[in-house]
């Protein structure tokens, strides 16, 4: 677990006034300034932000204190946005914090070491766990009851049921096609 928790990141200026649209990870997006105070990855700059307004999906626009032109909020596009951890509330029953996920072993429940959850993402469709395998190679396991029976933050694990990752990171075997 970390110190703190990536919130969202500025992927653009909208208009002139020094606007700017923050790709939210928060599960209310126009929530994101509810939190306080976000800060830089490296907890240098600190930006109190208001939402705006929700733009498309997870989107927000919204402006910056003492950012008041379309040049200052072009010059923060990429700039990933933090809290500190102890600002969150805690997560619900069955519910985790992606950075809680990052860092876990995976492990089959046939009791084989798959790899480590690298990153969680979300294409439309559900999260996702992205699972490097100890051959190198990427492993995308649906982040489901059915696929993940098991999280376990306390021994840094989670359970992964066999049939839902796309073959085996020890060999190839199961993509021959025989013909």
């Amino acid at each position: 677990m970390t110190d703190t928790v990536l919130l969202g990141v500025v992927i653009g200026a909208q208009g002139i006034r020094g606007e700017v649209k923050v790709k939210t990870f928060t599960g209310d997006p126009e929530a994101l300034g509810d939190y306080g105070p976000l800060q830089d990855v490296r907890g240098e700059q600190t930006f109190r932000l208001t939402v705006r307004r929700l733009a498309k999906g997870d989107v927000v626009i919204a402006s910056i204190k003492g950012i008041d032109d379309r040049n200052a909020a072009e010059a923060l596009k990429g700039t990933e946005l933090f809290v500190p951890r102890s600002a969150l509330p805690p997560a619900a029953e069955g519910e985790f914090y992606y950075a809680d996920l990052i860092g876990l072993t995976a492990i089959t429940t046939t009791g084989r070491v798959l790899g480590q959850v690298v990153a969680v993402h979300n294409y439309g469709a559900g999260d996702m766990l992205e699972v490097k395998t100890e051959g190198g190679r990427s492993a995308m396991v649906p982040f489901t009851d059915d696929a993940v029976p098991e999280v376990d933050l306390a021994e840094r694990r989670v359970l992964v049921e066999p049939a839902f990752w796309l073959g085996d990171p020890e060999t190839d075997e199961d993509r021959k096609v025989e013909g």
